[in-house]
């Protein structure tokens, strides 16, 4: 990410909103506000945004895959930029790139092992996409940013080919969830389908284009062009795949589908990423109007470990551990259940966010 004055304040806000989000969803917050007394009440389509579509269609919640993906393949120059600096040879940091991926691979399936409470071999969660979309996008970084998108879009079109042209019965039907190409490539990879929400672990082909659009992004930013001509760079680019994805889902030639990860989809969710941070970086990088970020940079300084903290740790004992005394008080005043769950949820919120902040007080960073 770079130091200093060259440190680039807008990444380190979009990925710790980002982390913020995802450790409230560990925490059941938005599981919570969904439910009665919010539940049909004006609020909950707000709160419905903060949840997965059940299929064909777009909401914000979504996006934080490609988000993260996409933040993921920024930060790759700078890394890659400050690692050559200190002096490390190009192999050694592709061995790293290597090891990191492997274990992300590992978390990503023992997530899901913890998740089933059981040895299980699942390859559907964010971990394990990105274990294959970072080596895709750091073996393409080399390559001038037109080769970068050509590849990217290529590999678009390679799903849409394998999709829509996939001859088995049962998974030829493109966008009907579990009888699909990436449903039977579940089978060859996994023995089984995602029964219950339609996912499908070959989405790390086309969601490789997010990671590789953050390269493009990121040696973009890296550069010494001017301020204006970067963000016009960025706002040019982000309008353009997002208007492309949604053309191809409002002229119903490919639907936006996230469970999928339909070309469309790819296209819109990119495009939302680069134009938020393309604001981000106008709002905290040019302008200069940052001192708010903090609280959300802290949570994105340990990504990985307060990811891995509040789906583990948190959500299969620590979240029930808070609720066991935020409920006992509670229960003293007869608060009703709705009330006791939120504020557990807060609470665990709040007490993740302090371990975030204990460990930045105390410069400690798990890296992988």
């Amino acid at each position: 990410m770079g130091s200093g004055e060259n440190r680039l304040l807008s990444l380190d806000f979009f990925r710790g909103i980002i982390m913020f989000l995802l450790v409230a969803e560990g925490t059941a917050l938005w599981s919570v506000l969904v439910k009665e007394p919010v539940a049909g009440t004006f609020l909950e389509p707000f709160f419905q945004q903060f949840h997965h579509h059940p299929w064909n269609g777009l909401r914000f919640w979504d996006l934080v895959q490609p988000f993260f993906m996409f933040i993921v393949g920024v930060a790759m120059p700078f890394s890659y930029a400050k690692r050559r600096k200190r002096g490390d040879s190009k192999q050694k940091i592709t061995r790293h790139i290597i090891q990191r991926c492997i274990l992300l691979l590992a978390f990503g399936v023992g997530l899901h092992c913890g998740y089933r409470r059981e040895l299980v071999w699942e390859l559907w969660n964010v971990l394990s996409q990105l274990s294959v979309t970072i080596i895709i996008a750091y073996f393409l970084m080399r390559y001038k940013p037109s080769v970068q998108l050509v590849v990217s879009f290529g590999l678009l079109l390679l799903t849409e080919i394998l999709y829509r042209t996939f001859p088995l019965d049962g998974y030829n039907q493109p966008f009907v969830k579990d009888h699909n190409f990436g449903s039977w490539m579940d089978m060859v990879l996994m023995g089984k389908i995602n029964r219950g929400g339609g996912w499908v672990a070959i989405n790390c082909i086309p969601t490789a284009a997010h990671t590789i659009w953050g390269v493009v992004v990121g040696k973009l930013l890296l550069s010494e062009k001017k301020a204006s001509e970067k963000l016009k760079k960025l706002l040019v680019g982000g309008l353009v795949i997002l208007a492309a994805g949604y053309l191809l889902h409002w002229t119903s030639v490919t639907p936006i589908i996230k469970r999928i990860s339909t070309s469309s989809f790819v296209l819109a969710s990119g495009g939302w990423s680069v134009l938020v941070l393309a604001f981000s970086y106008w709002f905290i990088d040019v302008k200069k109007i940052n001192g708010w970020i903090f609280p959300f940079v802290i949570v994105g300084m340990n990504p990985i470990f307060i990811y891995l903290f509040s789906n583990t740790v948190g959500g299969q004992w620590f979240n029930g551990f808070v609720g066991i005394f935020i409920n006992g008080f509670l229960g003293w005043f007869n608060a009703p259940g709705f009330l006791m769950a939120l504020v557990t949820s807060l609470t665990v919120l709040a007490l993740e966010w302090l371990l975030c902040y204990y460990l930045y007080r105390k410069r400690i960073f798990f890296k992988i």
